[in-house]
C-alpha cells in the first residue's frame, strides 16, 4: 500500500482542522441568527404588526426547521391574522420537535377554540395542565375552553385556580369576572373587575366589562364614568362606544347616545346591534328618515331576523308609508309566525292604510295566542271604533282597562266611545279616571269640559275646560269651546276674548298643518334621491311656518346632498336654534 508523506498528512491534519473550524462557525452565526430573527419577530408581534412577524418567523424556520419556539411564534401570527389552519399547523408541528413545550400545546387549544372545536380544544388544554398544574395561563385556557362548552362550573374553577396561581394578574380577574357575570353572579363579577382596574388603572376591557355590569345593575352614574374613560383610552373601541350609548340613552341623553352609536358602526359597519340601536336612537330624535335608512341596512344585513324586519316596519310607520310596512311586519311573521307582537303591528300597520278588516282580522289572531294582553285588546278597539263598531269597540276597550286599569289613554278613549254613544256620565267617569291617571293630560280635560257643556254643566264645562288651557295654553279648540260656554254663561267679554284666542291659534295649527305636511312630502323625495323636488317642498314649508324646525333641518340635508355645503349649514343652524336636538349628522 502507497503510503502518505509526512508532509502531506500535514497538509491533511491543517485541511480538516480548517473544515471544522469552518462548520463550529457557521453553526455559531445560524445560531446568532436565529436568536435575532426570533426577538425581532417577537418584537413585530408585540406590537400588532403580524404582517412582518409571519414574514420574520417565516424565514426563522426556513433556516432552522426544527426550532419549536419559532413554529409556535409563526402559529401565534397566523391565529391571530385569522388562519387558523395554518397556525394549528404550526403548533402541531412544534409539539412533534418538543412535545413539553407548554406555549405550543396552550396555543393549540387556543387555537382549536377559534375554530369551534371545543372538544379538541378541551383535550389540548387538558394535556397543558398535565405538563404543568401550577402555570396560570393552562389553567386559564382550561377554563376558557370549556366556558365554549357550556361547562361554566368547571371553568370558574379553573379561573378561580389561575388569580390565586398570579394574584397580580390583571387579565387574569378580568377573565374571571367575564365568566362570573355570565353565570348571573354581578356582584363578585365586579368584584374582580374592581381587583383588575386596582392592578392596572388603565385596562380598558376591566373598564368595559365594569361599566357594562353597573349598566345593568342601573347605576348609571358609575357606569357612565367608567365607559367614558375606556372611550377617552381606546376611542377605537367599538364596545366602548355602544356601551356608552346605551348608558346614556337611559339617562335620557339622546344625543349622546346618538354621537356614541354613529361612532361604533363607523368604526364597526356590520355590527348589527350597533346600526339597530342607532334606528332606534334615530327614532327617538325625531329623525324617523334617518331611522328607515339605517333599519334598511340591518335587514340587509340580517334578511333572516325577525327583530330587524319589525323595526323597519315600525319606522316605515312613523315616515307614513303603511303598505311597505305591511311587507316589512309580513316578513317578520315569516320568520315568527307565532310572534304575536309582530301580528299586532301588522294590525297597525292596516290600521295606517285604513283596511279596517284585515286590522281586526289581525288583531283577533293575535289574542288567540295572548289573550291577556291589554295592548291588542285597545288596538282591536281603535279599530272597530273607526269601523263604527261602537258597542264591540267598548267591549274591547272595557277589557284592555281591566287587564291594565292605568294606562290612562284606554280610559280616555273608552270616554270618547262612551260619549259618542250618548253614555255622558259614564263617559266622563272615564274622563276622571284618565286625568287621576294622568294629570297633565290636556286632551282628556278638553273633551271632558265639552261632555259636560253638552250635559248643561256650564260652571264645571267652564273650570275643565281653563284646566285643559292651562296645561296647553295653544289649544285652539279648548279656547273656542269655552267661549261658547262662556256665551251661555253670560259672559260676553270672555267670550270674545277667547274666540279671538281660538280663532287666531287655529290659523297658527293650520299653517303648522300645511308645513308637517310639505316637510313630509319633501322627506319621501330626499328618501327617493330627488333633491330638486325635496329642497321645492321644504322651502315651501318655510314659508307656511317659517318656526318648524324640520323643515329647516331637512332642507339643510337636502341642500348638503346637492353640494351646497354654505348654505346647509345655515340651515342647520337655524334648525338648531329653534330645537337643540336636531344636530348636524356627524361628518
Amino acid at each position: 500500500m502507497r503510503r502518505l508523506s509526512s508532509s502531506r498528512i500535514g497538509l491533511l491534519a491543517l485541511f480538516l482542522l480548517f473544515e471544522m473550524l469552518s462548520a463550529t462557525a457557521q453553526k455559531s452565526a445560524a445560531g446568532l441568527d436565529r436568536e435575532q430573527l426570533y426577538r425581532e419577530g417577537a418584537r413585530y408581534l408585540q406590537q400588532g404588526d403580524l404582517a412582518h412577524a409571519q414574514e420574520i418567523f417565516e424565514k426563522l424556520v426556513r433556516i432552522a426547521p426544527n426550532f419549536a419556539e419559532g413554529r409556535q411564534s409563526l402559529g401565534r401570527s397566523l391565529l391571530f391574522s385569522g388562519k387558523t389552519d395554518q397556525a394549528i399547523a404550526q403548533f402541531q408541528r412544534a409539539l412533534t420537535i418538543k412535545p413539553t413545550l407548554l406555549a405550543a400545546r396552550i396555543s393549540l387549544s387556543e387555537a382549536f377554540s377559534a375554530k369551534g372545536d371545543y372538544e379538541q380544544a378541551i383535550g389540548e388544554a387538558r394535556k397543558a395542565v398535565q405538563l404543568s398544574g401550577r402555570d396560570a395561563e393552562a389553567r386559564r385556557t382550561l377554563g376558557r375552553a370549556l366556558s365554549h362548552h357550556a361547562d361554566l362550573s368547571a371553568a370558574l374553577a379553573e379561573l378561580k385556580l389561575a388569580t390565586e396561581l398570579a394574584p397580580k394578574r390583571a387579565d387574569l380577574h378580568d377573565d374571571h369576572g367575564a365568566l362570573l357575570a355570565r353565570n348571573s353572579e354581578p356582584e363578585a363579577a365586579a368584584s374582580e373587575f374592581a381587583e383588575a382596574l386596582r392592578l392596572d388603572p388603565k385596562f380598558v376591557a376591566a373598564k368595559i366589562h365594569l361599566g357594562v355590569v353597573r349598566w345593568k345593575q342601573h347605576s348609571l352614574g358609575d357606569a357612565q364614568q367608567l365607559l367614558k374613560s375606556a372611550v377617552v383610552a381606546a376611542p377605537q373601541n367599538v364596545q366602548a362606544h355602544y356601551y356608552l350609548a346605551r348608558v346614556l340613552g337611559e339617562k335620557g341623553d339622546s344625543q349622546g347616545a346618538l354621537r356614541e352609536l354613529q361612532a361604533a358602526v363607523k368604526l364597526q359597519p356590520g355590527f348589527a346591534d350597533a346600526q339597530s340601536q342607532l334606528g332606534l336612537a334615530l327614532q327617538r330624535t325625531g329623525d324617523a328618515a334617518g331611522a328607515v335608512a339605517v333599519f334598511r341596512q340591518v335587514v340587509a344585513s340580517q334578511p333572516a331576523s325577525a327583530d330587524a324586519h319589525n323595526n323597519l316596519g315600525l319606522a316605515l310607520i312613523q315616515i307614513g308609508d303603511a303598505p311597505s310596512a305591511v311587507e316589512e311586519f309580513k316578513a317578520a311573521l315569516r320568520i315568527q309566525p307565532d310572534d304575536a307582537g309582530y301580528r299586532g303591528n301588522l294590525g297597525i300597520a292596516y290600521l295606517h292604510r285604513a283596511d279596517f278588516d284585515a286590522a281586526i282580522a289581525e288583531f283577533r289572531t293575535a289574542l288567540q295566542g295572548t289573550p291577556d294582553d291589554a295592548t291588542l285588546h285597545y288596538n282591536l278597539g281603535l279599530a272597530l271604533k273607526l269601523k263604527d263598531s261602537l258597542a264591540a269597540a267598548v267591549e274591547e276597550f272595557q277589557k284592555a282597562a281591566q287587564l291594565d286599569p292605568k294606562q290612562a289613554d284606554i280610559h280616555y278613549t273608552l270616554g270618547v266611545t262612551l260619549w259618542q254613544q250618548g253614555e255622558f256620565s259614564q263617559a266622563i267617569a272615564e274622563l276622571r279616571a284618565a286625568t287621576g291617571i294622568r294629570p297633565d293630560y290636556a286632551e282628556a280635560y278638553y273633551t271632558m269640559g265639552t261632555v259636560l257643556k253638552q250635559q248643561g254643566n256650564l260652571s264645571e264645562a267652564a273650570s275643565t275646560l281653563r284646566e285643559a288651557i292651562r296645561l296647553q295654553p295653544d289649544f285652539a279648540g279648548a279656547h273656542t269651546t269655552l267661549a261658547g260656554v262662556l256665551r251661555q254663561l253670560g259672559d260676553s267679554a270672555g267670550a270674545a276674548a277667547e274666540s279671538k284666542l281660538g280663532a287666531e291659534m287655529a290659523k297658527s295649527a293650520n299653517a303648522l298643518q300645511a308645513a308637517t305636511f310639505s316637510t313630509n312630502s319633501g322627506r319621501r323625495f330626499l328618501n327617493a334621491g330627488d333633491f330638486e323636488a325635496a329642497v321645492s317642498q321644504f322651502r315651501s314649508a318655510i314659508v307656511q311656518s317659517a318656526t318648524y324646525a324640520p323643515a329647516h333641518y331637512y332642507l339643510a340635508m337636502a341642500l348638503k346632498a346637492q353640494g351646497k355645503t354654505e348654505e346647509a349649514n345655515a340651515e342647520f343652524r337655524k334648525a338648531a336654534e329653534l330645537d337643540p336636538h336636531l344636530q348636524p349628522p356627524s361628518p
